[in-house]
C-alpha cells in the first residue's frame, strides 16, 4: 500500500512526516512488501527495526556482524546461546511497541505548544498547517488538497478524542497517530483505507483499484508474479461475496484480521529462512550466515535501535 498521505509543500510547518500520516494497514514491521523472491527488505526491517535497518545498510559486513551480535545477545533472554521462536516473537513485539512509543515521543513536544501535557486540536492544526490555508498567494489546487487533509485529520482527531473535549491525552494522541493499534479506531482505519483506494468514489474497491494502489506498470513491462498473486488473493480470498468488489466489511477483514499476529508470523518466517539444522531455534552462526536476510529484517528495527547509546531495550 502507498504510505504517503500528506505531500509537504515548501514553507509549511509540518511536524509529522508524510509517510506517517497514512494509516498503517499492518503492524509496523516494515513498509516493504514481504517478497523474498525480490529481496529481504521486509525481514531486514522486521528484525532490525526501520531506523536501525537504515543504519545497517551503511555498515561494512564486519561492522554489521559486530552490531548484529550485540542484538542477538539481547534477544537471547535465557542466555543459552540460541534464539528461540518465543524469544524472537517477544523481541519483535517489543521493538514494535518501542517504535510506537518513540514515534509519539518524537512528535509530542512539537505539538504540545503550551507544555500542559495534552495536545489540543488547535495546537495540532497550527503546528501542522500553520498559516498556509489563510495565505491567498498559495496555489488554489494545493490549498484545496490541504483543506481535504485538514478535514480528514480533524475527523480522525475527533474519533481518537474519546471524551470529546477537543484535547488529546497521550493515549488519545497515540490513537490518532496509530489508529490501527486501538479497537475503537478500527472503523476509522477502514474508512480511510476505502477513501484512499476507491478512486471513483462509488463506495467499493474494484480489482483494478486494489492492484493500482500497490503497483503502477511501466511501458512494456510484464506483470510481476507478486501482482498476479495479489489478483488471485483478491478474487479467492478478499472478495468474500464474489461480486467483484471489496466493500467496507471485506476491507476490514483484509487490513485488520483480528486473529493474525504479524510478529509471530515474521518470527516463524525468519526461523524457517535461517534455521540451517532445522532444530527450531537459531544459533549465532546461523544468524550470521543469513546476514542478507536478517540485515533486512524487523529484529533490527522498530524504533531507533542505537546500540552504542542504549542500555535498556
Amino acid at each position: 500500500m502507498h504510505l504517503f498521505f500528506l505531500c509537504l509543500i515548501l514553507g509549511v510547518s509540518v511536524a509529522v512526516p508524510p509517510q506517517e500520516k497514512r494509516v498503517h494497514h499492518q503492524r509496523d514491521l516494515s513498509d516493504h512488501a514481504h517478497d523474498d523472491v525480490h529481496g529481504f527488505q521486509y525481514d531486514h526491517e522486521a528484525f532490525l527495526g526501520k531506523e536501525e535497518a537504515k543504519t545497517f545498510d551503511q555498515l561494512t559486513p564486519e561492522e554489521s556482524k559486530a552490531r548484529l551480535g550485540k542484538i542477538v545477545d539481547r534477544i537471547d533472554m535465557n542466555k543459552d546461546g540460541y534464539v528461540s521462536h518465543d524469544e524472537l516473537h517477544h523481541w519483535i513485539k517489543h521493538r514494535q511497541r518501542r517504535y510506537i512509543e518513540e514515534n509519539v515521543d518524537k512528535h509530542w513536544k512539537d505539538y504540545d505548544q503550551n507544555k500542559d501535557g495534552k495536545i489540543a486540536w488547535i495546537e495540532y492544526k497550527n503546528t501542522t498547517y500553520g498559516s498556509y490555508l489563510d495565505d491567498s498567494s498559495n496555489d488554489l489546487d494545493n490549498k484545496e488538497s490541504y483543506q481535504r487533509m485538514l478535514r480528514r485529520d480533524q475527523r480522525r482527531f475527533e474519533a481518537a478524542d474519546k471524551d470529546g473535549d477537543g484535547i488529546a491525552t497521550r493515549e488519545e494522541f497515540t490513537a490518532f497517530l496509530h489508529p490501527e493499534e486501538f479497537d475503537y479506531m478500527k472503523n476509522m482505519v477502514v474508512q480511510e483505507t476505502m477513501e484512499d483506494i476507491d478512486k471513483n468514489g462509488d463506495g467499493k474497491i474494484s480489482l483494478e483499484e486494489y492492484i493500482g494502489d500497490m503497483y503502477s506498470p511501466e511501458a512494456g513491462e510484464g506483470e510481476p508474479e507478486w501482482v498476479t498473486t495479489e489478483r488471485k488473493h483478491f478474487q479467492d480470498a478478499r472478495d468474500m461475496n464474489k461480486d467483484g468488489f471489496l466493500d467496507a466489511s471485506e476491507v476490514a477483514l483484509w487490513i485488520l484480521p483480528g486473529d493474525v499476529d504479524h510478529a509471530d508470523n515474521e518470527a516463524r518466517h525468519l526461523i524457517h529462512e535461517t534455521d540451517k539444522d532445522n532444530d527450531g531455534r537459531l544459533s549465532v552462526d546461523e544468524i550470521m550466515e543469513k546476514l542478507d536476510v536478517i540485515k533486512v529484517s524487523t529484529i533490527t528495527d522498530y524504533g531507533t535501535l542505537i546500540l552504542e547509546n542504549h542500555d535498556e531495550l
